[in-house]
């Protein structure tokens, strides 16, 4: 890979989450998607970061935060779920450009679905198939290794299972040689970016890979020890009290320095975090901007 230096500025708008800012005309959707817009030199780019599940309203919010979709350059999946992924090919569309660089894990059209109660795909939607993609004017760019966006932001790839507590904690399956098997979700992959004077802020999709797991690695891709922020979604809404008291308790020991987390965290996960880091965590929303480490909105 190559080196992955360092921004010199980050902003990042929370354009979809579960929940809005208090008294916002935000809509709020089962689903995440951010936007990012990092300055490295003289460079800029623009990354989308999921897409949430509903189109319409994701575009409802990009109207009244002022963003054009057409200034997007590179959108990162960072999972096959629906509700981070359905309605990319119509929001392609929508930016009119033949350019746009998507950057996803190989295996994320493959079968997805949950048996219980009864047989559902929950992967990425025949809408947003590879095919579609292309013909919308993605380009795709499906690799297991870490992928550098610009200097200083990059995925980390397919994150190495380390730690001995974090499971997918949700009961997805695949077809492996015709055989309905346990889906591990390699597929799930994150965003980092290494800011000047700050130390690594890790944009995290659902983290299916465990939060630790890809807080670890992000390090080791970015070359740098210092975790100011991650934000995103942490996937402890059905884990077990002992798994969310582990988890925060490393996310402590890892020493980041704040949090913002929603989406599929959960209730109790988002209480435990706000116990243990107080004014540090911050509950994810809908409308939210962060810039290089501070927040406004």
């Amino acid at each position: 890979m190559e080196s992955p230096g360092v921004l010199d500025n980050l902003k990042i708008t929370v354009l979809a989450d579960d929940c809005v800012l208090y008294e916002s005309p935000y809509l709020g959707q089962h689903g995440a998607s951010f936007l990012l817009e990092g300055v490295s030199g003289r460079d800029t780019k623009r990354i989308l970061v999921d897409v949430g599940q509903n189109f319409e309203a994701l575009l409802h919010n990009m109207r009244i935060m002022g963003i054009s979709p057409s200034v997007i350059d590179t959108i990162v999946l960072t999972h096959c779920h629906y509700d981070h992924t359905q309605g990319v090919a119509r929001l392609l569309r929508e930016i009119g450009r033949k350019d746009v660089q998507l950057i996803a894990h190989p295996g994320i059209f493959r079968p997805h679905f949950i048996t219980e109660p009864y047989h559902r795909d929950v992967g990425i939607m025949p809408g947003d198939s590879e095919a579609e993609i292309e013909k919308a004017g993605g380009k795709l760019f499906l690799t297991k290794d870490p992928a550098v966006i610009l200097p200083g932001i990059m995925t980390t790839g397919e994150v190495r299972r380390l730690t001995d507590f974090e499971k997918v904690n949700v009961a997805v399956k695949t077809m492996e040689n015709g055989m309905v098997v346990d889906d591990l979700m390699l597929d799930d992959i994150s965003v980092v970016a290494n800011i000047k004077d700050k130390g690594l802020v890790i944009i995290t999709g659902c983290s299916h890979a465990g939060i630790i797991n890809i807080a670890n690695q992000a390090k080791e891709v970015a070359g740098c020890s210092k975790i100011e922020s991650i934000i995103g979604g942490l996937h402890l809404i059905e884990a077990s009290d002992s798994v969310i008291d582990r988890t925060v308790d490393e996310l402590a020991r890892l020493n980041v320095a704040w949090i913002s987390a929603g989406h599929c965290t959960g209730f109790k996960a988002q209480v435990v975090l706000y116990r243990v880091f107080a004014e540090r965590f911050l509950p994810l929303r809908t409308g939210m901007q962060f810039e290089l480490g501070g927040v406004t909105g």
